[in-house]
């Protein structure tokens, strides 16, 4: 059976409490959000009570029943909420420990006890409630209804403020104040926080009462905001992190030595003026890649003479490790090749010196040693010549 496509309103009335004589005038704003929110349980409530009413019937489907099971819902939900207050509150004092006063948890329970209410013999014994067939089977009759145009969210919004003023004792989710003229009324109409809003960002279509205003514009995706990472550019905040990433002149790039030493992380606008400001480093790091052998001192002595030899901003126009390597190759060709200290060398000179002095610090003793000897010598001869005589 196909569901009906044209909707039926069900209008409900919030018990009146007003003394005779009282102020006439009433405000009837709500928290359109909470409203909206409130609405949007009542197509899952209702085809989960015509699935579980239904199921294992072969003569009935979820859409036969669809209907008269709205009416069913609208009338139970009017009542619970109608007698919530007087029941939890006026009569036992206080809410029970741990029972819910959220208006959106208490009518979600109150969709819920309906629905439980709805359940077939076979439902109930089957194991029916725990498959993941009945969960598909309650999202296709949602979706069903839907497209079908079954009980309109507007519709829906009728029933759920009424419902959220009758359950919200504590008005925090709506106004409850009243006044003697219509002209006065109109004048709060105009300045209460629980006055309707549209988001006036181009694409947004967020609804909200006056009170949230500032809370939805500190979050709503369209609005525009200047960069996060202050460029120039103004861009919707739900483009930021894109925009940020991509194509900001202000991003985080990596110098383009980084592959050969230089570290700097640099805004991607102040790429060129980076280059230019350190060319000299960035030529240290280029000769250390082709002069692997070569000292510091000699590589900074290089790296004036290319400096010198360059024309003017000839380096500076280097934007990248090969073209800057390919300028300093062309260069150093015209200043022949370059005159290197390794440390071997020096090491070897040192040891030679140190080997040196030590072969001549040996010949001097010898030779010290030779004399004392050829001493010797001379003077035994001549204490033997003296003996004789």
């Amino acid at each position: 059976m196909d569901l009906p496509a044209n909707d039926v309103e069900f209008v409900t009335e919030k018990i009146d409490d007003e003394k005779e004589g009282g102020p006439a005038f009433k405000c009837d704003l709500a928290d359109t959000e909470m409203v909206h929110k409130i609405a949007q349980e009542f197509l899952p409530g209702l085809a989960t009570a015509c699935v579980d009413n239904t199921t294992g019937d072969i003569f009935r489907s979820p859409a036969s029943v669809a209907v008269d099971m709205r009416k069913e819902l609208v009338d139970y939900l009017n009542q619970r909420s109608e007698t919530f207050v007087a029941e939890s509150v006026i009569l036992e004092g206080v809410l029970e420990s741990g029972a819910p006063d959220h208006p959106y948890d208490l009518i979600s329970d109150f969709v819920d006890e309906f629905a439980s209410s709805k359940r077939n013999l076979f439902s109930r014994v089957s194991g029916w409630l725990l498959s993941e067939k009945r969960e598909d089977k309650i999202d296709d009759f949602v979706q069903e209804m839907e497209i079908n145009g079954f009980w309109l969210l507007d519709g829906r919004e009728v029933i759920a403020e009424t419902l959220l003023k009758n359950v919200d004792f504590k008005n925090a989710f709506h106004c409850n104040m009243k006044f003697n003229s219509a002209e006065e009324l109109a004048q709060h109409v105009s300045l209460c926080s629980f006055r309707p809003m549209a988001c006036e960002n181009e694409g947004c279509n967020a609804r909200f009462c006056a009170s949230h205003l500032e809370k939805h514009d500190s979050a709503c995706p369209f609005k525009i905001i200047p960069c996060e990472q202050k460029c120039s550019d103004n861009i919707r905040r739900r483009e930021m992190d894109r925009h940020c990433i991509t194509v900001c002149k202000m991003k985080l790039v990596n110098c383009p030595f980084y592959a050969v030493g230089c570290q700097s992380t640099i805004p991607h606008c102040m790429t060129e003026q980076h280059c230019s400001d350190t060319i000299h480093l960035h030529l240290l790091h280029i000769l250390q890649g082709i002069h692997k052998e070569a000292s510091e001192e000699d590589l900074k002595r290089r790296v004036e003479q290319l400096e010198k030899a360059a024309s003017s901003n000839q380096l500076a126009e280097a934007r990248n490790v090969r073209s800057l390597t390919s300028k300093v190759k062309d260069l150093e060709a015209r200043l022949g090749p370059l005159e290197v200290h390794t440390k071997k060398k020096e090491d070897s000179e040192e040891n030679t010196e140190i080997s040196n002095l030590a072969n001549a610090l040996d010949e001097a003793h010898i030779k010290n040693r030779d004399s004392q000897e050829t001493m010797e010598t001379t003077n035994l001869a001549n204490g033997t010549s003296k003996a004789e005589s």
